[in-house]
């Protein structure tokens, strides 16, 4: 199943994508559960799956305006140098001992086909792009270990984690928490529809050149580690995301360094979610 939220004159609504459209959540659910992250987090989705069987979309995809799947989740946590690459700020580096982590706020987060915001100044000249497989939680649980780690995940989405890479020799914190700079979508889908996780393949797309290319099986620290980490530090809950990591081809990573400008446009594409699609354009 895929669900997917989007924008009302009213709020925030989402709905089962079906085809080409989308099948809304009735008004009972949604008093239930009112956004997809509340799904999670009250163990509604096997109820809104059985409830949407059958049914036929009533709302064309073309015409909704996205927002983040999951817009009002709790944690964003994302791994960083996470896949054998150069580094975007500090160049040539050997692979890390241990996970590394940041927290990305909820709020910079952006959905499908809306606007990424080129920032002013002097940040304007280091914005960059990363296409990130995000694990999101079913099941929480904590001190989990590997072997019971997917059966924790309770469904997927994709995450552009947009960066400034001067303001990274700041904080990451800062370098990481530009407004509107990350996207997150184009919806979640529920991990029964993902068979084999470790083998889903990342296309990013820049201006319609392949600039990144790679499988979730790549990664330095694989998904059980990452969820088996995560949880020996706190506590992990349903709805919570946890972003794996890029590998090589953001723009920071290149030789020459290519960071985004005004007029560019990203595509981030995870095989068996779909394509997260979003333009740049200068802060007003």
């Amino acid at each position: 199943m895929k669900l997917v939220s989007y924008r009302t004159k009213t709020g925030i609504d989402y709905g089962v994508v079906a085809g080409d459209g989308v099948v809304p959540i009735s008004a009972t659910l949604r008093r239930k559960y009112p956004s997809v992250y509340k799904a999670i987090r009250g163990k509604g989705l096997k109820e809104i799956a059985s409830w949407a069987k059958g049914k036929k979309p009533s709302l064309p995809l073309k015409k909704i305006k996205y927002a983040p799947p999951l817009w009002d989740a709790d944690k964003v946590i994302c791994i960083g140098v996470n896949y054998p690459k150069r580094h975007p700020v500090h160049g040539e580096m050997p692979p890390p001992e241990n996970i590394s982590l940041f927290i990305k706020l909820p709020s910079v987060i952006v959905g499908n086909g809306e606007n990424l915001e080129q920032p002013k100044g002097e940040a304007a000249k280091t914005m960059d792009y990363e296409g990130e497989l995000v694990l999101v939680i079913g099941k929480g649980g904590r001190h989990i270990q590997p072997k019971d780690a997917l059966k924790h995940i309770g469904g997927y989405t994709i995450l552009n984690d947009g960066s400034v890479r001067g303001w990274q020799k700041h904080s990451v914190g800062a370098g990481k928490n530009f407004h509107r700079m990350s996207a997150s979508g184009p919806w979640f889908v529920t991990s029964d529809e993902i068979k084999d996780p470790f083998g889903m393949e990342l296309k990013t797309r820049l201006n319609g050149e392949l600039v990144q290319n790679s499988k979730a099986g790549d990664m330095i620290f694989g998904i059980p580690e990452l969820i088996s980490y995560v949880s020996g530090m706190l506590p992990l809950e349903p709805g919570d995301m946890i972003s794996t990591g890029s590998p090589e081809g953001s723009g920071g990573s290149r030789q020459p360094q290519r960071f985004l400008i005004a007029g560019d446009e990203l595509e981030i594409e995870w095989s068996g979610i779909g394509t997260l699609r979003n333009k740049v354009v200068p802060a007003k």
